[in-house]
């Protein structure tokens, strides 16, 4: 039995520490499936179809590794891919405490859902979407902190 997993996230945009976390990924699951969250209540930076395809252009040449959109709940998204895990990363104790919360009202809406945590190296622990948006609003460097794959989609 093929173990699969799903990576859900607004990836506004995909950082390396979200591709650190989906390679991790990859080596404890057969399959992966990054779910690139539609998230319009988050006014994202980014639009949906950019973001997926930012995501898409990350992940080429990793093996088992498929990206979709989704504009649904999440529990709902898994159980038609039928896959009960969830990875979700964790870079500071901070992450912790809301990711809990949302794993605990996943779990309450499907009692077979289960989220791994996975942490992403040191040198990448301090990444975030936000911290990049930010970088990006005033016109700095964010080559050292996503995938070189994307660098000339962000800078468009």
């Amino acid at each position: 039995m093929k173990r699969s997993c799903i990576y859900p996230g607004t990836f506004d945009p995909i950082t390396n520490g979200h591709l650190d976390v989906i390679k991790r990924a990859v080596k404890i699951f057969d399959r992966v499936i990054v779910a690139v969250a539609k998230s319009d209540s988050k006014n994202p930076m980014f639009g949906f179809d950019e973001r997926v395809t930012m995501v898409e252009r990350s992940v080429e040449g990793l093996k088992n590794v498929s990206v979709e959109g989704f504009d649904n709940l999440l529990v709902d998204f898994a159980k038609s891919h039928e896959i009960n895990t969830v990875i979700r990363g964790l870079r500071a104790v901070s992450d912790f405490e809301y990711e809990l919360q949302i794993g605990y009202a996943n779990a309450a809406l499907w009692s077979e859902f289960e989220t791994v945590y996975l942490m992403p190296s040191l040198k990448n622990a301090f990444i975030s979407s936000s911290i990049v948006r930010s970088v990006l609003r005033h016109d700095g460097d964010v080559s050292a902190l996503v995938p070189s794959q994307i660098f000339s989609l962000l800078k468009g």
